[in-house]
């Protein structure tokens, strides 16, 4: 399966693909980025090409490749099961909670609960 880009909710969407390669460096982040500018809106990236670093906050991974996406109003969307994650970390939680109250950054189970965010009942206010 490669990337590929989709209407979800009325957005164009960079569906990235399971088995694509980790997303483990800023550079990583700006090639997925720069592969938006075929029309994608957002980018739906599975968890799992995240490394574990990422969910370890005190590392800066996260806060990095995040920070990237806000800069060039790409608007990322970390999909998949992260409960082992967030059992280990208060602070992994506080993150999720506040990124997913915004617009920017979210963390969804699956493509499903995407698409209820991207439809304009599930948009958060002034969104």
């Amino acid at each position: 399966m490669t990337d590929r880009l989709e209407q979800r909710g009325g957005v164009p969407v960079l569906v990235c693909a399971p088995d694509g390669p980790p997303v483990a460096t800023e550079q990583d982040a700006l090639d997925l980025i720069g592969a938006t500018y075929a029309g994608a809106d957002v980018v739906a990236l599975p968890a799992t090409r995240l490394p574990a670093e990422f969910f370890t906050l005190g590392t800066g991974l996260a806060g990095a490749i995040m920070q990237k996406f806000v800069n060039y109003r790409v608007r990322l969307a970390v999909v998949g099961d992260l409960s082992a994650h967030l059992a280990q970390s208060s602070a992994l939680r506080a993150l999720v909670h506040e990124s997913n109250r915004g617009g920017q950054i979210w963390f969804v189970a699956d493509l499903d609960e995407l698409d209820t965010r991207l439809s304009p009942a599930g948009r958060p206010p002034g969104q």
